[in-house]
């Protein structure tokens, strides 16, 4: 499985932008799709997820109000859409997947076994 994540950009606070993560290869094997941040100087932190038929997404509270995952499997591609970006925004986002049989909870960075390589989003004051 590959995933090449797309769509970052440096924004003024406020401002929205859209994430792409495109899935290509064993795509029949992944379930969930999840979406991380990587602030600068800190940890990489789950933003949300999304099973694989869509039914179900999941956020970090923090993320629920702005931030909207959606997936279109026709096209093999997960949306990250961030509203009303923050500075604290501010950070490189992975996009990875999560294969068919996990069964560790939904935010658990270690059951993700695909990772894109990250697209940098920077938001300004």
């Amino acid at each position: 499985v590959q995933l090449q994540a797309s769509g970052g950009g440096l924004v003024q606070a406020g401002a929205s932008l859209r994430l792409l993560c495109g899935v290509s290869g064993r795509t029949s094997s992944v379930n969930i799709m999840g979406w991380f941040r990587q602030a600068p100087g800190k940890e990489r932190d789950i933003v949300g997820a999304i099973t694989r038929t869509g039914a179900t997404i999941y956020y970090t509270d923090s993320q629920r109000d702005r931030f909207a995952i959606s997936r279109d499997n026709a096209h093999n591609t997960v949306y990250l859409q961030m509203n009303n970006l923050k500075p604290e925004d501010t950070g490189i986002y992975y996009c990875a997947a999560r294969e068919i049989g996990r069964s560790e909870p939904w935010n658990d960075e270690n059951s993700y076994g695909y990772w894109g390589q990250g697209t940098l989003v920077t938001v300004s004051s």
